[in-house]
């Protein structure tokens, strides 16, 4: 894959891509490998928030990326799972768990002002229990959301500002893990709850992301389990409105209540059945213009760019005035330069002299190649399928991908459940989608075999 008879077709395919509304580019915080200096995908951050590659403890960046659109394969990716029936089960809930439906609500708070007067700006938050809205008692915010900086009263600057530092340092898997206590500031503001019109806080926590959902949560410590040790802790209300059928209230000695019930202190909806309340409340909440139903991924986008030289590049050119434009398919391939220095820290590309100046391919001014390079998954996505014609003058010959495509049986290790395989499952729709392959899965069996390993050693400063 790093031959340019073979990247050219690498390219090929994500120009196809871009047009099709499959690629993008877009501002994002992103996950920032210190010592590899690029960013990583989600995928290629551990549980311990380290980097798959270099091991380094991965900060979070705003910069300007690339990705493909997976998650618009996401119902697709999920739902034919189980239809992989030569796979192990170990490795279909790795990929399900990580591409993570949720079927909820998205319902919106009013802030109010100082006053206590309702004003035009609205939070939406995401959640899977609208049947417990009546006992929220605070609102949280992602200290990214970009309405904290709004928001946030003279009196919290401080505190709010010293906070984000902080979380700003941590990685997602320190913010979310769940045997770490939550930490989190008010920011002085409040909003309505707009199903019994209560005025409630909004605070920032290190538990909410930015790029999960709406990047805001509602807090209901009786019946999440989560909001009620950061409820303890901070002593916000704890409101019960679902009880055990035919029992008393919740005394809470040993946390929330989150199993299903009926519900209580919640108005009109009172003594019906949490599943049916769900409906309902969602139902009441689209009728009334505070709310509908939202199906929610874990899933995101897949970050491509990468800021080094070993990699196919990405083949773009950006013009102050045509934007940004694809090189053109006669130019391909897009071939890395081999005078580049490494003397210096960050991109050798982006040092290279002469290597990112060309004439922009649409009104022929001065205009700069793109110097970020592709995730080396991009190359082993489709590999396989290129096997089928591997000197066809398209990335694949249509008769020869039917012929020979899927895959009967794949050897891979399971440690790319979430990487590579997943990537490939996308890819193969993705080339179907543009007129390149003629399948949806690519690989019917997959056995993953053990590894050999040795001791390994990590210096003292990780």
């Amino acid at each position: 894959t790093c031959h340019a008879d073979y990247y050219r077709w690498t390219q090929w395919l994500f120009l196809q891509f871009l047009e099709a509304g499959l690629a993008y580019q877009k501002d994002a915080t992103v996950n920032w490998d210190p010592i590899d200096q690029t960013v990583l995908a989600n995928e290629q951050v551990d549980s311990e928030g380290r980097s798959w590659r270099s091991g380094a403890l991965v900060e979070k960046r705003k910069l300007r990326q690339w990705f493909l659109k997976i998650t618009a394969y996401a119902d697709q990716l999920l739902d034919d799972l189980p239809k992989l029936e030569g796979w192990p089960e170990r490795v279909r809930t790795m990929q399900a768990n990580w591409i993570g439906r949720s079927t909820g609500a998205e319902l919106q708070f009013t802030v109010v002002d100082a006053e206590g007067n309702d004003t035009a700006e609205r939070i939406t938050v995401f959640t899977t229990r609208p049947d417990t809205i009546f006992g929220a008692s605070y609102v949280v915010l992602a200290p990214e959301h970009p309405l904290v900086a709004q928001l946030t009263t003279a009196e919290q600057e401080i505190a709010v500002e010293a906070f984000c530092d902080l979380v700003s340092r941590q990685s997602e898997q320190e913010r979310t893990a769940e045997d770490k206590p939550k930490r989190g500031v008010p920011i002085g503001a409040q909003v309505r709850n707009p199903a019994n019109g209560e005025l409630i806080p909004i605070w920032i926590a290190d538990y909410v992301l930015a790029e999960y959902g709406t990047g805001a949560v509602m807090g209901v410590p009786a019946h999440d389990q989560r909001d009620f040790l950061f409820a303890r802790q901070y002593e916000l209300p704890v409101q019960q409105v679902i009880i055990p059928e035919g029992s008393d209230e919740h005394a809470f000695e040993g946390g929330a209540w989150t199993e299903a019930g009926v519900l209580i202190h919640s108005g009109r909806f009172d003594g019906l059945p949490s599943g049916e309340a769900k409906q309902a409340i969602t139902a009441a909440a689209e009728a009334e213009g505070w709310g509908c139903e939202k199906v929610q991924f874990r899933l995101r986008d897949w970050l491509i760019s990468r800021q080094r030289y070993w990699g196919c590049p990405i083949p773009v050119i950006h013009c102050a005035a045509c934007g940004i434009v694809p090189v053109p398919k006669t130019q391909l391939p897009v071939t890395l330069p081999e005078d580049v220095t490494f003397d210096k820290p960050g991109n050798p590309l982006e040092h290279h002299p002469t290597w990112k100046h060309v004439d922009c391919p649409s009104c022929g001014k001065p205009a700069r190649r793109e110097t970020d390079t592709f995730d080396t998954f991009i190359d082993s996505s489709w590999y396989y399928a290129r096997f089928c014609s591997p000197h066809a003058t398209d990335p694949v010959n249509m008769p020869a991908g039917k012929y020979w495509m899927g895959v009967d049986q794949y050897i891979g290790g399971v440690e790319h459940a979430i990487l590579h395989l997943l990537y490939s499952r996308f890819y193969a729709r993705a080339m179907t989608a543009t007129g390149y392959l003629a399948i949806k899965e690519p690989f019917e069996s997959l056995f993953t075999q053990g590894m050999v390993i040795h001791e390994t050693f990590r210096t003292l400063n990780g």
